[in-house]
């Protein structure tokens, strides 16, 4: 069964419960590792990084076939633009993501009982961060296109491991994700990001799959040339 065959309310579903499982991991990782790190922010990272590629590994891996497993705008707006999904249903993908992503966040505070509505104070603002997240978001998105082409069943392992690699060489730690990051500016935790801030993730991860779009159909051979 193709996604195509496969009913729009069930791909939608997949998609809020994978958003909100991500954000809950990314999250409620990050308060757990800080309150156990003593203060360490590259111990916190460490405990951060693990919990979220394991769980993008795993619902990459169960959720791919419902939905495709986006979780993310920037994948929805790429997919939109190569027709492997439709506009309306892309702007439907969008919206749960945002709404299970938010979720995420207050299942992850209601967990470690804090204040379901929060802002989050954590500011990551200026050109490196900027920069970061659109890096981060062309080497997810990339990554999704070239390991799609070669070996589909590795996506989810490609996905979790450049997600891991963001997270250590980039300055922003790789949100490369708008509904994320939306999301984390309403956590004003270890993983949060100000508001104020949020904008110009959300544009450099716009940007930086898009240009990894183009880059893919510059390099890889088009489908009828293999």
């Amino acid at each position: 069964m193709t996604l195509a065959q496969i009913p729009l309310a069930r791909r939608l579903a997949a998609e809020a419960l994978g958003a909100a499982l991500l954000t809950g991991t990314v999250v409620g990782s990050g308060i757990l590792a800080s309150r156990m790190s003593a203060g360490n922010d590259a111990v916190a990272l460490i405990g951060n990084t693990a919990a979220t590629a394991a769980m993008l590994f795993v619902l990459v891996t169960g959720l791919g076939p419902v939905s495709g497993a986006h979780f993310n705008p920037a994948v929805t707006l790429v997919m939109a633009l190569r027709r492997t999904i439709g506009g309306a249903a892309a702007a439907l993908y969008v919206a749960v993501q945002i709404a299970g992503c938010i979720a995420g966040v207050w299942l992850a505070h209601l967990m470690f009982e804090l204040p379901m509505l929060q802002t989050s104070q954590h500011a990551r603002a200026g050109v490196a961060q900027m920069t970061s997240e659109g890096v981060a978001t062309f080497a997810l998105v990339f990554a999704i296109l070239s390991v799609s082409r070669w070996r589909p069943h590795a996506v989810p392992a490609a996905v979790a491991l450049v997600i891991t690699a963001g997270y250590w060489w980039t300055a922003s730690t790789s949100f490369a994700n708008p509904a994320i990051t939306i999301a984390r500016a309403l956590s004003d935790t270890f993983a949060g990001i100000r508001p104020a801030d949020a904008p110009g993730f959300i544009f450099a991860q716009l940007v930086g799959a898009l240009l990894a779009d183009a880059a893919a159909r510059i390099i890889l051979p088009k489908e009828e040339d293999q």
